[in-house]
């Protein structure tokens, strides 16, 4: 509840009689100028807060009582107005009424407050209760649905498992919101975390230091130190910190990788009925820090320096960590389409591994989606429950060459999907945002397909040029271990070691690698958790060693 009168002892009695009825609900505010008050409700929309009851002295300088209460409504429009006035001025807030939906006035004194007050405040909270809007805990984001950075702030919030609630810039709420962090609507994305402070277009690092995640670890030196998030990385944080070793893993954007982004995992040993990539991810995390395991947050890896035994791995933003053993798990990121118009369009109506996030402004839309492999099919059922039909583009001759076959009898049994094979996508059209695609097909023939959405899953290339130089990689840029490292059968390329590499150990010794990075890698979810595992066995037996 807020008051506002510019008399100090009125202002002071009001608050008095509101608290002494309503304190133990309701957070009474007091205010002594109309622009005070003005500010208090811009903090508390930021907040999240809600407002029920507003309070307004009518004769205030420099903005009446009517007047606040008129520029209150843009700011909550559901809180409840009330004016205090003299009899002199009872014409005035009658006009009022019409003027700015005033719900009701009071004449000043009001005392008794039992029978002239607290009746017809009663009267406006059980009017605000049943319209009232549920409180806003979460963060708050604003963007534009066609800018790409709002896009990428979307996918990074969801990832990463803060709540978070979306308002489109031309919204009425989100043009409230800006208008309260006095930001303009051109500079979307503009975020308000759950306590008010409000962060205009953050990168990642920012944005995940504000909203509570771990960006820095807690010490320099750890015995293994996990590149990467995804299920080889956070089995193998799991298994390292459960069996005593000091572990730290380390993340570019969010945990899950590009797991973590699917929609339905149904072919994983012991969920008959699948799971989502955000609750296997979300699961193996909290796991891991059960066990001790720090993980650090929106850290991108740039440089791996060795020296004797000790491996260092530097980031970014210039900051080091140390480490016995390092255990490569970054996984790898999508193909892009390298058709004319792509580039300029995605996060607008271009995207690559959003489905989950976008899936809702597809409802009852046309979606196109690329690729033949298992993240694309299941990104189509995801998509189709609520669009209204998804057309697959597919460069083989079937989606059997690279899908699994649960996967392929879904989609041919549903009546929305339509696969069409030997196409691919040639040019993407669109100023703002996408239009339409060029579709070629086997024979040559071009289409022009409408459709402000598509998702491309078109392959994977591994994040390892910032190795060169320091562990051996096949012509693909995939890291090699083990086996792999043999050169025609005469040793390990670059092994100086006699002993030969473990499993999993790079040419580096005591650098492991794990998951979809790993040259001849299965790509699929349980091979990764084990490699994560196994990875860790491999490191107690080099540990040993030291």
């Amino acid at each position: 509840m807020l008051t506002v009168d510019d008399d100090p002892a009125v202002s002071r009695a009001v608050a008095r009689d509101l608290r002494r009825r309503y304190g133990e609900e309701f957070r009474i505010v007091r205010a002594e100028s109309g622009a005070e008050a003005l500010d208090a409700l811009r903090e508390l929309k930021l907040r999240g807060d809600q407002v029920a009851v507003l309070l307004a002295d009518h004769r205030m300088p420099g903005m009446t009582g009517i007047e606040f209460l008129e520029a209150a409504m843009d700011v909550f429009p559901a809180a409840r107005r009330i004016l205090l006035t003299a009899y002199a001025d009872t014409d005035v807030a009658i006009d009022a009424v019409n003027v700015v939906d005033l719900d009701h006035y009071l004449l000043k004194p009001w005392q008794p407050p039992e029978e002239k007050f607290y009746p017809v405040v009663d009267a406006q909270l059980d009017a605000w209760r049943a319209v009232a809007p549920a409180a806003v805990a979460e963060a708050k984001l604003v963007g534009h649905r066609w800018s790409a950075r709002s896009t990428q702030v979307r996918e990074f919030l969801a990832r990463n498992q803060v709540p978070y609630r979306w308002f489109a810039s031309d919204s009425a709420e989100g043009e409230r919101l800006l208008e309260a962090a006095g930001v303009g609507a051109d500079r979307v994305p503009v975020v308000v975390t759950a306590d008010g402070e409000v962060l205009v277009g953050p990168g990642d690092a920012e944005l995940a230091q504000r909203v509570g995640l771990q960006v820095a670890p807690t010490d320099d030196f750890y015995d293994l130190l996990v590149v990467g998030g995804g299920p080889a990385g956070l089995s193998a944080a799991v298994y390292g910190a459960s069996e005593g070793l000091r572990t730290a893993l380390v993340e570019r954007v969010a945990t899950g990788g590009q797991a973590g982004q699917s929609s339905r995992i149904e072919n994983y040993l012991g969920f008959p009925d699948g799971l989502s990539g955000a609750q296997l991810t979300d699961r193996a995390r909290r796991q891991a820090v059960r066990f001790g395991a720090e993980i650090v947050l929106a850290q991108e890896a740039v440089e791996l320096e060795v020296t004797g035994s000790s491996k260092t791995v530097r980031f970014a933003d210039g900051r080091v960590i140390g480490a016995h053993c390092v255990l490569l798990a970054n996984g790898v990121e999508y193909r892009e389409l390298g058709a004319p118009g792509c580039a300029e369009l995605t996060g607008r109506g271009v995207y690559y591994g959003s489905a989950l996030t976008q899936a809702a402004a597809c409802e009852g839309q046309d979606v196109v989606v690329v690729g033949g492999a298992n993240s694309a099919g299941q990104a189509a059922l995801y998509l189709v429950r609520g669009a209204r039909s998804v057309t697959m583009l597919v460069r083989g001759d079937s989606l059997a060459a690279g899908m699994s076959h649960y996967l392929v009898e879904q989609i041919e049994a549903h009546p929305r999907i339509t696969v069409r094979t030997g196409s691919q996508v040639v040019a993407a059209r669109g100023d703002d945002h996408l239009d339409a695609v060029v579709v070629r097909d086997a024979a040559g023939a071009e289409e022009v397909l409408p459709t402000s959405w598509v998702f491309v899953f078109i392959g994977a290339r591994p994040r390892t040029d910032w190795l060169d130089g320091i562990v051996a990689r096949d012509d693909f840029g995939f890291v090699l271990a083990g086996h792999d490292l043999l050169v025609d059968g005469r040793g390990p390329a670059g092994w100086a070691l006699d002993r030969p590499p473990y499993h999993l150990e790079t040419s580096t010794p005591g650098v492991f690698v794990a998951g979809d990075v790993r040259s001849q890698s299965a790509k699929r979810v349980a091979s990764a958790v084990g490699e994560g595992a196994m990875a860790v066995m491999l490191v107690h037996r080099y540990l040993e060693q030291l």
